[in-house]
């Protein structure tokens, strides 16, 4: 099969290919998901890795380990849990675990609060998380491990259950916005913070689509208008990404300042914004 003279957009093939493996179809070869899209084998797993950091066995295995958090919490053992969640033996549950998550699978068993869910995205890993009142975590990451970690330690007391049905339709908006930002994404949020913190992510909540601002002028919108070095740590502070966006906070010479999910990710969202309202 030829494809050097045709323009393939691999951003919307691979969103394509998450969403079959998101689906169950992960255990179709290779050959089977790049033919869904008419294109190699080869070139798939290529551009898959390359754009997204793994490969797609090891993103099926990711949501096996996703799935396997919430069927320990609700399976009558662990070994039904791990079958049930498409591991092929116990063994291979229990290093996949380990290596992955830092515990083994009985360890993943607590009380249900905070629901989450986590996929691939054109900026590689996100992490979505919510109680009951809203998104409280949105977060990028190189590793499916790190970025549960790092629910972890936002929410210590919180118990933490896989919510796909729940989230995955909000996931999916901001996978779309990410991929072609036409509008501004409008999800229930439920975060806490100061009073000053709380000014500046409203300020930054009403930035329009395609627009950005200084952290000086951030400032003076939430009220204080010295506290620039403020302001930029609320951003920081920001737990959704994009839902509160941050990402449109600039230095006041125009340069890129910080980004709590890598300032190439800030750059790539700025430049499609920029894009989409030209």
């Amino acid at each position: 099969m030829k494809h050097a003279h045709r323009s393939i957009d691999w951003s919307r093939v691979l969103l394509h290919t998450c969403r079959r493996i998101e689906a169950g179809e992960g255990a179709l070869r290779l050959a089977q998901l790049a033919a869904a899209e008419g294109v190699s084998p080869a070139e798939l797993s290529r551009q898959f890795q390359k754009r997204l950091g793994v490969t797609p066995r090891a993103y099926r295995q990711a949501l096996m380990l996703h799935r396997l958090a919430g069927g320990v919490a609700s399976a009558p053992n662990t070994l039904q849990a791990m079958l049930a969640a498409g591991f092929e033996s116990v063994s291979a549950g229990y290093e996949v675990t380990r290596r992955s998550l830092g515990v083994p699978p009985g360890r993943l068993r607590g009380s249900l609060e905070i629901d989450w869910w986590l996929g691939l995205t054109a900026l590689g890993w996100m992490m979505m998380a919510a109680s009951s009142r809203g998104i409280c975590w949105l977060a990028f990451g190189d590793s499916p491990g790190a970025l549960v970690e790092g629910l972890r330690s936002a929410f210590p007391r919180a118990g933490l259950q896989p919510g796909e049905a729940r989230l995955r339709g909000w996931f999916e908006d901001v996978r779309e916005f990410i991929l072609l930002p036409e509008r501004a994404l409008d999800l229930p949020v439920q975060v806490q913070g100061t009073a000053f913190q709380a000014r500046v992510w409203r300020a930054l909540q009403r930035v329009p689509l395609g627009a950005t601002l200084s952290y000086s002028e951030l400032a003076r919108r939430a009220g204080k208008p010295r506290a620039v070095r403020a302001a930029a740590s609320a951003c920081a502070a920001n737990r959704v990404a994009l839902l509160i966006p941050c990402h449109r906070a600039l230095r006041s010479d125009g340069g890129a300042g910080g980004y709590r999910w890598g300032l190439e990710r800030k750059a790539r969202l700025l430049a499609a914004e920029a894009a989409a309202g030209r």
